[in-house]
């Protein structure tokens, strides 16, 4: 499978807090936690490589404090990197002029925080409009998009109402309606359900889950749980100290974790909800058919298929092709294994 191009890449990324921070980075590749001490400076992000491809969820999560809020609002420049390059659609946004980094944020990027910051004087049509009025986009225009931006969220017929009368996951619903109206090619969205009660927070994980399959953005989502992690993420960075200790697949972090850390902060998550048909399964037996099972889907998702007496079950690939099937046995040991 061909991946897809990189969106957004980032290289040797700093962000020190405290005088001289930018002094002290000149003509450094790096520097310790000793030599940042040192300097009575604060190290809040700390040599970050990543790449986010086009269309895919790419998770950045950590404990509180790990750094990982600093760096999305670095990926934008909402806060100013001390070191390292940011480069979305292969151009340095840490050379570009403020003129253009407030272009690029209006037109190219949106942003959804864990507060909601809806302008309780707007209606919801209002308040999705807002960027776009922003922009200077005509009155007629500006409407008619925050109405499919309101449709797209499930909130058709709440476009008068105002944020007070509106529940905090119907509130929520608005922010990403309004940070999806400037149809941003870049998705930022820091820890944007956890003010949520859960369930709520579960519903919301369902409409972003049911959004990206009709949008296909590129998203960058922060979080610190891990469960809500896996449910998203296409791929997942874990922060610790403002360093990334391990990026991939949730499926490659719970199976080989690169640090102790990253092996206890994964101990308790079911392999079986990490897990892809695609690892499990084998060669098909000669003349099976029924019903199928995908080959991107998890063993979690797909063990209750197996009915009394079922052995095996077909996984199929995204065109409908056979492409191997899954036993019984190998996903009740996959289970039983934790």
């Amino acid at each position: 499978m061909t991946l897809a191009r990189p969106k957004l890449v980032c290289s040797n990324v700093w962000k020190l807090f405290g005088s001289g921070a930018r002094a002290f980075m000149t003509g450094r590749a790096s520097a310790t936690p000793q030599e940042i001490a040192t300097a009575k400076l604060v190290a809040a992000v700390r040599g970050v490589d990543l790449e986010v491809r086009e269309g895919e969820i790419f998770v950045i999560m950590g404990l509180s404090g790990s750094g990982k809020s600093t760096l999305v609002r670095c990926l934008s420049r909402l806060v100013e990197p001390t070191a390292g390059e940011i480069l979305f659609n292969g151009e340095n946004l840490l050379a570009a002029d403020e003129k253009r980094m407030i272009e690029i944020r209006r037109h190219q990027m949106g942003m959804v925080f864990q507060h909601f910051a809806l302008l309780p004087h707007l209606s919801v049509l209002a308040n999705v409009a807002f960027p776009l009025e922003v922009q200077g986009v005509d009155r007629a225009t500006r409407d008619a998009r925050a109405r499919r931006m309101i449709e797209l969220v499930g909130l058709s017929g709440k476009e008068h109402f105002f944020p007070r009368e509106l529940s905090g996951g119907q509130q929520q619903r608005v922010g990403i309606a309004r940070s999806l109206a400037v149809e941003p090619e870049l998705w930022f969205l820091d820890e944007p359900f956890s003010a949520l009660d859960p369930l709520i927070r579960r519903e919301m994980q369902d409409e972003f889950i049911r959004l990206q399959s009709v949008l296909r953005k590129t998203i960058v989502f922060i979080t610190h749980d891990f469960d809500e992690a896996i449910r998203l993420a296409d791929r997942i960075a874990i922060m610790k100290d403002g360093a990334i200790v391990q990026a991939g697949t949730p499926e490659d972090l719970v199976l080989n974790p690169a640090t102790d850390y990253v092996a206890e902060f994964t101990r308790n998550v079911p392999r079986a909800k990490v897990v892809k048909v695609a690892s499990l399964m084998k060669p098909a037996p000669p003349g099976l058919d029924g019903a199928a099972v995908p080959l991107i889907g998890k063993i979690a998702e797909v063990a209750p298929r197996f009915a009394p007496g079922t052995e095996w079950l077909r996984v199929e690939d995204s065109e409908g092709r056979t492409a191997g099937a899954l036993h019984r046995s190998d996903v009740v040991e996959l289970m039983m294994r934790g």
